[in-house]
């Protein structure tokens, strides 16, 4: 009865009579609370709630979104011809191909191979690596071999879900995937300490569970055992082995130097890499050692280990080594700009002034830390371009009258970011350069400059470097920034990095604000500067949030000894931390190495794209030619 009712709304809404392009998407509040239950109701697959929610909103001026949600909210159950009659009806919208990427997923988990065919050269983004292992998984059904496929594509198990575990099942029982796929996937899994993963595909060879899940979890009690006599033992002892380098990487390299003569020259080389690994990331002495015992694992290390690898010959400045190991990297990850400006950094080191400069002019053009520290080793300071591109009134006009944009907007007002981001960025795929920045500059105009920066941002060739670096509020930064003596181009740069300039910005862990302030830190530095009716409410005041953010950034500064590289490590990660990592140097180095070395991915990242945003802030501030080198500095232990 509930699904013939729920039909019964279905016909109702699909062919009930909508607001055309251009109308209003003015609503109520009352309608807006209904419309938030219904989104929920579908992601709880409450289809009797969505269902009178949905038949409550037959004049939402936003149909596309209550259609999806009432469908959404029971999908598994539905019938594909009303899959294709929202399509239809919808089609060319974000919102759409969201519901096809919906589709696409159910129907490669039921493995009908008919339906997922006919949908998926529609499905525009096709961003979802679930889909593309389901996608890889209907070539093989055909008897395609999608071996060499799969192991470009399966480089990241936190995104593989149910479906890319499927695909290395398939491929392994197809013969497509034979044991030494198996066991490097598994490996992969444990890397990235999904352990459960990693059992599963490590079963996939014929190891029991127990005895592997013992490996993972337990990892003592099968090295005290020793590497076995086969094959499928020593894979389980390595894995045990990574699992206990993690905990102690002393006690994994006794055991491993005791297995050596039992385990064969690629599996002692494998052994090596799998504490090489941990042990880079915690900037330890012996790391360089342990890579090059494991010289022969390169064709079976993960692109993260690679990158790993080099950063440790980095640190030591041992230019040959960093110069040998880039060029056993995959060549996907040779050609990135970070290991391109590494590379010629290394030749450059060893006299080879003219390859380097060659590798250097490749990206010297491109606006990112390595395109600008390039582009120095050239000889040439960073630039910005002195004009503004200029807009038409009628092509302003154009923007203002997009539907998707104003879309956006209004799931923005209702604090729906991730739903404002799809319908915006679903505007700019078919648009070129010159449309990009008008729509840009349309984001301006409405205040939407976290959208004005990402979209000017898409842009290469002509640039309108306002967008990309805004700088607004600058009274009260300038005068928050004045009083303490801090660079002001670095806090804009801090601040582009942190919030991109939304007002209401909150982080999972619970920063605020235009500057990302932590309530705890807030607190502490309140009563530091004597900020006496400070409350927590106020985090989010404008003013008071720069003042916070401030003052907590020369504190650290201070703190590391004036180094805008430690004092930007320390606002992402914590004070401690960059002294640790700095405490770890065994000579100076220059802050570009500094920064590439540091152990965490998200805060390495950060430096990086605050220090490039600081430089180009103060070249348009002051008007001249900046150096990032310069800004960057040098680190001593």
């Amino acid at each position: 009865m509930v699904a013939k009712f729920r039909n019964i709304v279905w016909l109702v809404l699909a062919f009930a009579v909508f607001p055309c392009a251009g109308a209003s998407l003015d609503t109520s509040s009352a309608q807006d609370e209904a419309f938030r239950q219904l989104r929920d109701a579908a992601r709880k697959g409450d289809a009797v709630r969505a269902t009178e929610l949905a038949a409550s909103l037959r004049d939402y001026p936003v149909p596309s979104y209550v259609d999806y949600y009432l469908l959404k909210s029971d999908l598994r159950n539905a019938d594909e011809t009303q899959v294709d009659a929202y399509l239809s009806r919808y089609r060319d919208t974000a919102i759409a191909d969201r519901l096809r990427n919906d589709w696409l997923l159910i129907q490669g988990r039921q493995q009908n191979w008919a339906s997922f065919d006919r949908h998926y050269p529609q499905f525009v983004l096709d961003d979802d690596m679930q889909v593309k292992c389901y996608a890889l998984m209907s070539r093989a059904d055909k008897g395609e071999n999608v071996a060499g496929d799969a192991r470009i594509l399966l480089t990241l198990p936190k995104k593989y879900g149910e479906a890319c575990y499927a695909l290395v099942s398939d491929l392994a029982e197809k013969r497509q995937f034979g044991d030494d796929d198996i066991w490097y996937q598994s490996r992969l899994a444990s890397e990235n300490n999904l352990t459960t993963l990693a059992t599963r595909i490590a079963t996939l060879s014929g190891a029991g569970s127990a005895e592997v899940s013992k490996a993972m979890e337990l990892p003592a009690t099968i090295l005290e055992q020793g590497p076995g006599n086969d094959r499928m033992s020593h894979e389980v002892y390595l894995l045990a082995l990574g699992r206990m380098a993690k905990k102690n990487r002393e006690q994994a390299a006794r055991y491993l130097e005791e297995a050596l003569p039992n385990l064969s020259e690629k599996e002692q080389a494998i052994g090596w890499s799998l504490i090489a690994l941990p042990a880079s990331i915690a900037l330890s002495p012996d790391a360089l050692e342990y890579w090059q015992k494991a010289s022969r694992a390169d064709i079976v290390m993960s692109p993260f280990a690679h990158e790993w690898k080099v950063r440790t010959a980095l640190r030591r400045q041992n230019w040959p080594l960093v110069q040998e190991w880039i060029a056993r990297m995959p060549a996907s990850l040779q050609k990135e700009p970070s290991w391109v400006y590494w590379k010629g950094r290394a030749l450059q080191a060893q006299g080879q002034r003219d390859k380097a400069n060659k590798l250097f002019a490749t990206i010297a053009g491109q606006h990112h830390f390595y395109g600008q520290l390039a582009q120095e080793e050239l000889g040439h300071k960073i630039q910005v371009p002195a004009h503004r591109v200029t807009f038409k009134d009628s092509e302003m006009k154009a923007m203002s009258g997009n539907q998707g944009f104003l879309l956006a907007q209004k799931f923005f007002g209702m604090n729906w970011r991730f739903e404002g981001i799809r319908e915006w960025n679903w505007q700019l795929r078919k648009m070129d350069e010159h449309q990009l920045l008008v729509a840009a500059e349309y984001a301006r105009k409405v205040n939407l400059l976290d959208r004005m920066v990402n979209t000017s941002d898409r842009t290469k060739n002509e640039t309108d470097f306002t967008q990309r670096f805004p700088a607004p509020y600058q009274e009260i930064v300038e005068q928050a920034t004045g009083e303490l003596g801090l660079d002001m181009a670095w806090t804009y740069g801090l601040v582009r990095q942190e919030s991109r300039f939304v007002m209401n910005a909150q982080s999972s862990v619970g920063a605020s604000g235009l500057m990302q302030v932590m309530p705890a830190t807030a607190r502490y530095v309140a009563k530091k500067i004597g900020l006496t009716d400070y409350r927590y409410g106020k985090i989010n005041s404008l003013e008071t949030n720069i003042l916070l953010g401030t003052n907590y950034l020369n504190m650290v500064l201070n703190d590391l000894d004036g180094s805008q590289v430690l004092a930007t490590a320390a606002y992402n990660a914590g004070p401690r931390r960059p002294k640790n990592w700095r405490s770890t140097l065994v000579r100076t180095v220059d802050g570009a190495v500094f920064a590439e070395t540091i152990p965490f991915t998200e805060t390495r990242d950060y430096v990086k794209n605050v220090m490039s945003n600081a430089t180009y802030y103060a070249a348009l501030f002051e008007k001249r030619p900046q150096s990032l080198k310069a800004r960057l500095g040098y680190v001593s232990p």
